[in-house]
């Protein structure tokens, strides 16, 4: 597998993530860096994000993955963003399931519900631009998953007004918990499937795979581009979420919550 190669991060952007990281250690609630320290664009925003994930990563491993968030119209006009945007999933963070978080290891606990892909070969910056089609040839595998995500009991009216916050935040990410893989993926039709999501057995929300960018590959090319734009690749094993089929839900202590995803079977995560 090819290393991942990072760029040096200006001393600026380093002083902003460690203020993020402290911020968070604190478990204070989300908020924006002061002025000095604040993103001003979006090359910024994942900048500082980069570093901070960089300070993560002594006690929660390397990226083994990504995100996608913000995947339609509305909730990028809910939070005043113009695009999808990306967070890294470190390897201590992504978990098998069925698998069990206790609530209190977050400020506020989400959970959204997706179609996660694992790579059975590289998607290397050289071979962006990338498409739906493209990025096919290079699935290994598909599954369920819930993304375990932490808002520190953000103000959402306000965060319109920083929206470059959510993606120097690493787009709220905690990890995931994972399925198991489905590698005869092709038989399936990802795009009409089915997803039910349930909290101790009662029906919380359902969708397709339709609905996230029309289709879970879309949102796997939207990562891969915007990645290289970065100067950096997908390599083989990685994974990604594809974002949520089904809205947003915050479960309490004691919940169990299950994602049925059709043909993909289902995850399970318990709450404690």
């Amino acid at each position: 597998m090819m290393r991942r190669i990072r760029q040096p991060v200006e001393p600026r952007f380093e002083r902003s993530a460690r203020w993020l990281y402290d911020a968070h250690q604190r478990r204070e609630q989300f908020g924006p860096l002061p002025a000095e320290l604040a993103p001003k664009s979006v090359a910024d925003a994942y900048a500082i994000q980069a570093a901070y994930v960089g300070l993560r990563r002594e006690h929660l491993g390397p990226v083994v993955g990504y995100k996608i968030a913000l995947t339609t119209q509305a909730m990028r006009r809910m939070i005043g963003m113009n695009d999808s945007i990306a967070g890294d999933m470190l390897e201590k963070t992504v978990l098998r399931g069925p698998a069990r978080v206790r609530a209190a290891d977050y400020v506020r606990l989400l959970v959204e519900f997706e179609i996660a892909i694992e790579l059975a070969d590289d998607l290397p910056v050289v071979g962006a631009p990338y498409t739906r089609e493209t990025v096919a040839q290079s699935v290994g595998a598909v599954m369920p998953a819930i993304e375990l995500a932490d808002d520190r009991n953000a103000d959402y009216s306000a965060v319109a007004a920083n929206p470059l916050m959510l993606i120097a935040d690493n787009a709220w990410n905690e990890g995931a918990v994972l399925g198991a893989p489905v590698r005869d993926w092709k038989r399936l039709d990802l795009q009409a499937l089915q997803g039910v999501a349930t909290i101790d057995g009662k029906r919380i929300g359902e969708g397709r795979g339709a609905d996230v960018m029309g289709h879970p590959f879309e949102a796997l090319a939207w990562i891969a581009n915007n990645l290289a734009s970065r100067g950096l690749g997908l390599w083989r094993s990685d994974v990604v979420i594809t974002g949520s089929l089904i809205t947003t839900k915050f479960p309490k202590p004691g919940q169990t919550v299950r994602f049925d995803a059709g043909e993909l079977e289902s995850v399970e995560l318990r709450v404690e």
